[in-house]
């Protein structure tokens, strides 16, 4: 069973929606004790990066994720979920993330090579694999539709997967053990979308 982390902040109908598409059990909660019955988790997300620390630190939901991964269960984090699994934002000043995988979130630039960039990057760009991952398996490419102002610096993560051309070398798709990251939205971006969320739950299920 998939557990959707609902920490106010975060696209539930969605998300929801699509795995209901493909006939996966889930819940919805941000209880602990009903989350811990879960298999495999997805940590959504829309807006700020320090609102949405300030709200898992205060629940105590950064303890429990950060536990879950200890525990060797999968988490996937889509959009700004996947911004937070990194170990800090420079977003409305420095915040630190949950530091499940190493790096720094960036605003995107709004010049880059003499190039004008409209920030937010909205709308759908080719995705560029980079190295191989279960969470890939069959996708060789394709078109995600992505929504953020900020990434993830790509020069000091070690979790890259996929990336997108925005002017800079957006890091798409990050993984590393057991936590997964998609910058873009995998439940707005047509079957390669749905591709990879399948893949994600056959990941949770040992396939």
């Amino acid at each position: 069973m998939i557990a959707i982390i609902d920490y106010g902040m975060g696209n539930l109908y969605s998300v929801s929606k699509a795995l209901e598409r493909m006939n996966v059990d889930y819940i919805v909660s941000n209880e602990e004790a009903v989350l811990e019955k879960a298999d495999g988790y997805i940590l959504p997300g829309v807006g700020a990066f320090k609102d949405a620390m300030a709200i898992l630190n205060e629940s105590g939901l950064t303890t429990f994720i950060q536990k879950i991964v200890a525990d060797g269960k999968p988490l996937l984090g889509i959009c700004l979920g996947m911004q937070l699994l990194f170990d800090e934002s420079e977003e409305n000043g420095v915040t630190k993330g949950l530091s499940l995988l190493s790096g720094k979130v960036v605003k995107i630039p709004e010049t880059t090579n003499g190039s004008t960039l409209k920030v937010p990057h909205m709308g759908w760009n080719e995705l560029q694999i980079q190295n191989q991952s279960p969470l890939l398996s069959e996708i060789n490419g394709g078109y995600a539709y992505f929504v953020h102002s900020y990434y993830v610096d790509s020069e000091q993560s070690d979790s890259l997967l996929a990336t997108a051309d925005y002017g800079v070398d957006v890091p798409a798709v990050v993984g590393k053990g057991n936590v997964y990251g998609t910058q873009f939205h995998p439940e707005k971006s047509s079957e390669l979308g749905l591709d990879i969320l399948k893949n994600y739950i056959n990941i949770v299920e040992g396939e």
